[in-house]
This record gives structure tokens, sequence and C-alpha cells, in this order.
């Protein structure tokens, strides 16, 4: 590994791992009647007492600094006063700026108690995730990805959201390449050792189209049925690949124990 990957990989590896730990922190507070806007006061609070700052806090005009994203909510959920009701599953999306670098994290948690349905979603949404990274070599291909998610997914009567995709990051927030969660086995650019991207599958109960709210962040299902997504920040390395979000505590998927 050269220099120059060696530090890239060391910088994600320090922002990623205050991602994971907010994320971590999330599952203390999660339950009914908390508001979103709590749960982004968290988020904001532990990482900036880990001298690191909340990435998506003004992104583009975004005035919070974590998405949260519930039941029929895709992604880009807006923190507000909205109360979690028992039953309800939710995304708590969390992205740590720290010394010019970045790492990208999601993570979904049960409210309460959660419908069987609601369960499996998240289960095989986690699971797909997964799927798509263990793929990953040197010289497999972003279409490798994205084939296992959708398959997957697919076979387990479920659906990929097309509208939104993983990204490069690093410096930048985001940036090339897009990491399609559909495809093809061999399409797209190969795999190099050095790239540092987000592999974060969407997967919608229904029907994969969205639609985007009037505020002009929200995206929810068009069908209105629930939708889940997991979200790692992946490196290629010479022989496979590092993930750099994980959990220190293991609370990989609900329930966090």
């Amino acid at each position: 590994m050269s220099n120059n990957i060696s530090e890239n990989f060391e910088k994600t590896r320090k922002a990623g791992s205050i991602a994971a730990s907010a994320l971590d922190e999330v599952t203390s507070i999660i339950k009914p009647g908390i508001s979103t806007n709590e749960i982004d006061e968290l988020c904001y609070n532990f990482i900036n007492d880990n001298d690191a700052y909340s990435a998506p806090l003004y992104y583009r005009g975004f005035n919070k600094s974590c998405c949260t994203s519930t039941n029929h909510v895709v992604c880009h959920g807006v923190p507000s006063d909205k109360i979690l009701n028992d039953g309800d599953i939710i995304n708590v999306d969390v992205t740590a700026f720290k010394d010019g670098w970045h790492g990208d994290s999601s993570r979904m948690f049960y409210v309460g108690d959660v419908s069987v349905k609601a369960k499996k979603l998240v289960k095989i949404t986690y699971q797909a995730m997964m799927k798509g990274i263990e793929v990953i070599k040197k010289n497999s291909s972003l279409g490798d990805i994205g084939h296992a998610i959708q398959t997957f997914v697919e076979q387990n009567g479920f659906s990929v959201v097309r509208d939104f995709c993983g990204h490069g990051i690093g410096e930048s927030f985001h940036k090339e390449p897009n990491i399609l969660h559909y495809g093809k086995k061999g399409d797209g650019p190969k795999l190099k050792e050095g790239m540092i991207f987000t592999i974060e599958p969407m997967i919608n109960e229904g029907i994969y189209d969205t639609k985007t709210l009037n505020d002009g962040w929200t995206a929810v299902t068009k069908d209105k049925k629930l939708s889940a997504q997991f979200e790692h920040t992946i490196g290629i390395t010479n022989d496979g690949y590092e993930i750099f979000t994980l959990s220190k505590k293991g609370l990989n998927f609900p329930p966090y124990k």
C-alpha cells in the first residue's frame, strides 16, 4: 500500500470511527416518545465532542446534523419535532468530518415493538449491504456490487431503490464513482486499490419508485410502503476491503443488545 493510500485510509478510519460511535450512542436513546430533533442534537454533540464536524450541517442548505428517515421515508429525512411511535423503524445517517476527511454511515433502529414484516425488511437490507461488500476485491467491477445486492433483495421479495446510490468519499463528501445498488456482473469501472466509497442500499417493501417532498430533501416511497437502509464506508485494499465504519460495540443491526 502506497504512503498516500495508507494516509487516506488512516484519515477515513478516524472519521469513520467517530460516525460509527455516534450511531452507537443513538442506540441508547431510541424509544417511543422521543423526537427526531433529540437524535440530531445527540449526533451533533457527540461528533463535536470528538473534535469533528457534522458534515450534513449546512451542506447544500441542509440545516441539521444527521438524517432521520422513518417508515416510508427512503432517505434524507430532516430531523424535527416529529415524535417516534411504538412500531416505527428509523434510519439515522451521520457523516463525521475530521482533519479534512469524511466518514459516512447509517443504521436502522427499531422503536419499541416492530412488526414481523418490518423486521424482515431491515434484516434483508443489512444482509444485502454485506453481500455487496463481500464481493469486493481488486479488479472486480462496480457492477458486481450492484448485482449481488439486487439479486439477493429481489429473491426475498423486496425492491432496490434506483434514484439514490452510494458515492466516492474522502476530502469531498460526495464524489465519483457512483455506487449503484443494482446492475450486472462485470459492468462499470474496475475496483482499484485505494478507492474509498460508500455502499448504502435503500430497500423498499413495495415498488422501488420514490418521490421527493416539497422540502427538497425528504425522499419517500411512492406507494407509502416501508423502506430501510444501511451504510458503510469502504476502502479497497490489495487483497480485498476494509470497512471503516464498523461499530466498536458490535451494534451491527437491530435489535441492539
